[in-house]
């Protein structure tokens, strides 16, 4: 069955190019997404209308999802520029539900995306947070906020949230809250840097390995510390001095993570800058971030696309929705999995 607004190929072959289109699909003055139907489109646009449509929708201001079940060489590279690609309506209405739900971070993401193409990883770091930190002075992170239960106070830890482990050459980095389920905190943050900071510079470490304490690897950002920095410029000065990402891309060659359980959030966003993970059978893997109004912030829109590709990236953000061990090893998100 069609989806209200969806258009026909040749629709928006002559609508995107338009200088009304930023108006029309914005989150503020329009629609906040396009969706287009190739299904009964066969007719090849040529070259003139294909790179005219492929450039405005990189412009479009609101996410683009192409419901392509079958493609031509033609409509297959039209269908490529869009955020995300689905095979059936059905498989579009989570995406919808989840841009419609928080436009504007929607927005942002995809916006994000595009740009992450064609930067390399420090200055894609750099742009998700300045992306993040725009969006945490937004409207819908304000809601998630004030809709939110009162944090409690948590109880103190008694061990470091990092540990760590000498084998000979080998380094093995424990995320250490496992009664958090490895909540991603600041104090987790800065002893995950100044691990990565000595496993860079000490030339005896051969092999670092990453994994996690208790039931989960990572269960994502710790929801008490949200909205704790006192403004979203100096939250955007930490991510620029302590980035855990950058000190994994800089140990990439003889590092690898060894995940289980929730992977959320940073759960995955950091193992992804490494060229090797393992995963146990009872992993799975969420981006949240949008349904409070913010994009992925650990260096997710940076690793993620280089490992499974935009579309699945957006896809993964935009829905919120969990991913199996089975599906993830499919993507190629991760790289084994083992007990």
């Amino acid at each position: 069955m069609p989806l209200d607004g969806t258009l026909q190929l040749a629709e928006a072959l002559e609508l995107v190019p338009s200088p009304y289109a930023l108006e029309r699909f914005s989150p503020l003055t329009g629609e906040p997404l396009l969706l287009v139907d190739f299904s009964h489109d066969e007719e090849d646009p040529g070259p003139p209308r294909s790179d005219a449509f492929r450039t405005a929708l990189e412009r479009l201001p609101c996410p683009t999802i192409a419901i392509c079940p079958g493609a031509t060489e033609a409509t297959g590279a039209l269908a490529d520029r869009f955020d995300v690609v689905v095979a059936d309506p059905a498989e579009a209405l989570p995406v919808i539900e989840g841009i419609r739900r928080s436009p504007l971070a929607a927005l942002a993401l995809v916006q994000l995306l595009r740009q992450s193409e064609y930067l390399d990883l420090h200055h894609a770091l750099v742009a998700e947070s300045l992306v993040y930190s725009a969006l945490q002075s937004g409207p819908e992170f304000a809601a998630w906020l004030a809709g939110r239960p009162e944090p409690k106070t948590p109880e103190p830890e008694v061990e470091p949230a990092v540990r760590l482990e000498r084998w000979e050459h080998e380094l093995v980095i424990s995320l250490n809250r496992p009664r958090r389920h490895n909540a991603f905190s600041m104090e987790m943050r800065d002893g995950l840097v100044e691990a990565l900071q000595l496993a860079v510079t000490d030339s005896s470490v051969e092999r670092v390995v990453l994994r996690g304490e208790g039931p989960s690897f990572c269960s994502g950002g710790d929801l008490y510390e949200f909205g704790s920095l006192p403004d979203p410029a100096t939250a955007h000065g930490v991510r620029s001095t302590r980035n855990p990402g950058r000190l994994l891309i800089q140990c990439a060659e003889h590092a690898e993570a060894k995940v289980h359980g929730a992977c959320i959030g940073a759960g995955i966003e950091l193992p992804a800058f490494l060229p090797r993970i393992e995963a146990a059978p009872d992993a799975f893997f969420q981006l949240p971030e949008l349904s409070m109004g913010l994009v992925p912030g650990a260096g997710g829109t940076a690793s993620l696309p280089r490992r499974i590709g935009r579309h699945r990236t957006a896809w993964l953000a935009l829905t919120g929705k969990q991913v199996d061990v089975r599906d993830a090893l499919r993507w190629g998100l991760v790289d084994e999995v083992r007990p």
